[in-house]
Order: structure tokens, then sequence, then C-alpha cells
């Protein structure tokens, strides 16, 4: 799992080819630490040239999150070159929520 900040989350996400996994994580979320082992997890099993999985503190990067309309957390998002395709947000982002999304891009 790839930790992104400000400075690389264009070149890694929006200038990427193919699927890219992003963790929208912020400190002191409950949520967000409670989905993260899960979310790791799937990296583990669905992480190949297929889907790259990275993860994003928007605590130390709020503007860049406000760009990408992210303005609730937790938030599993799909982008493929470059552009978000699908996203698990909030209360929807449960471990079997995440994973059924991921199936349906590997």
């Amino acid at each position: 799992m790839l930790e992104l900040d400000k400075t690389t989350f264009e070149k890694e996400v929006l200038q990427a080819t193919g699927k890219v996994v992003v963790d929208f994580y912020g400190n002191g979320c409950v949520s967000c630490e409670a989905l993260m082992p899960h979310v790791h997890a799937l990296a583990e099993k669905y992480g190949s040239d297929t889907l790259k999985f990275c993860a994003l503190n928007t605590s130390k990067a709020r503007r860049l999150a406000i760009g990408q309309k992210i303005l609730g957390l937790p938030v599993i998002a799909v982008y493929e070159n470059g552009v978000m395709i699908d996203s698990c947000v909030k209360e929807a982002a449960t471990p079997a929520a995440v994973e059924a999304m991921l199936k349906k891009y590997c």
C-alpha cells in the first residue's frame, strides 16, 4: 500500500494509467481506523498489475481532498486513468461493500 501525500497524489493517481484504489482517511477518524486493516487485507488479496492500492491522509492534504470532492470520511475510491469511477463513502464503506466494489474491477 503506497502512502501518498499532496506532492505525490497527482503522479500516482491522476496521471496513472489503469486502476488505482485510494483509501482517504484522516487523523482521529474512528471509522477510518476501524476500516484500515480490512483495506490493507484487500490490498494483499487484490493488489496486482490490475489494481494499485494507495492511501492518503486527508488531515495533511485538506485542499487536495476537497478538490477530489472528499467531504466525509472514510472514502475508498477507485480511479481509472485519473478519473474517479466508483467509491464507498462514510457509513457505506463497510469491509463487505468495499470488497464487492473492488471485485467489479479485478
